[in-house]
């Protein structure tokens, strides 16, 4: 019996969760920052991005569930889908917080357990991480995770991309101010992080931006990173432990 189910997802790493769990039909609608996997998201209807939801995109799709998240998209979108279509709204800052909505995800469109298989392998390569942090005797490198360029903006405390520092042994730098705060060169020189990690998004950051960043804080040690591993909070999981263990040797 075919699927009944007609779901759209405003959250790119939500929709490459939707392929993994098994939902290639199943996921009509996404939108076009959802690049992964390539091979599958091609020819699916493009709604919008994810702050600028084309309302009559979604509705001629007739969805059965749309997925969306509080920090990625807007709450006025949230808002208008809501009273036409069943929402399901994530909310992800923690590591426990995106075990918990693989599984809720799982079970609102009958993948509970493939979703539970995939919360065990992600979950069993975090405890390997986090045995391997224990063995270093050495305090966590203090880092600054930037995530903009003009003006710089950094991930604070209350940001899942702050947990992931966390869980990979290092301590942020500006885990003293919430979400993403604008930083001047001069705060990054007070804050005098260990590391700079500069994220490959949503500014793309490049090779080109090293002698930029080595001028304002000379004594830190510089990493451009992938910003997926950091901020995706589905199952890009499976990859992000082993990642962060490179990055913390």
């Amino acid at each position: 019996m075919a699927s009944t189910q007609r779901i759209i997802s405003l959250v790119p790493s939500l929709t490459e969760l939707l392929f993994d769990l098994g939902l290639d039909t199943e996921l009509v609608g996404l939108t076009k920052f959802c690049i992964h996997p390539a091979d599958k998201v091609t020819g699916k209807t493009v709604v919008g991005g994810t702050k600028n939801v084309h309302l009559d995109r979604v509705a001629a799709l007739s969805p059965t569930l749309i997925i969306a998240n509080k920090e990625e998209n807007t709450r006025a979108d949230i808002e208008d889908l809501q009273s036409s279509f069943p929402v399901l709204l994530t909310d992800v800052i923690t590591l426990d917080d995106a075990l918990k909505m693989i599984i809720t995800v799982g079970e609102d469109v009958d993948r509970q357990a493939n979703a539970r298989l995939l919360t065990n392998k992600i979950s069993e390569s975090f405890s390997d991480l986090e045995r391997h942090v224990q063995t270093r005797s050495s305090l966590p490198a203090r880092v600054a995770y930037l995530i903009w360029r003009d003006p710089w903006m950094v991930a604070g405390s209350q940001t899942f991309i702050d947990s992931m520092l966390t869980v990979s042994g290092f301590a942020n730098a500006f885990a003293s101010q919430l979400r993403y705060p604008v930083v001047s060169p001069a705060d990054l020189q007070t804050a005098d992080p260990d590391v700079i990690m500069l994220s490959s998004e949503p500014y793309p950051f490049s090779e080109k931006h090293l002698t930029e960043l080595s001028e304002i804080c000379p004594r830190a040690k510089l990493m451009l990173v992938d910003g997926e591993l950091f901020s995706w909070y589905g199952s890009r999981l499976l990859h992000s432990a082993a990642y962060f263990k490179t990055l913390s040797d």
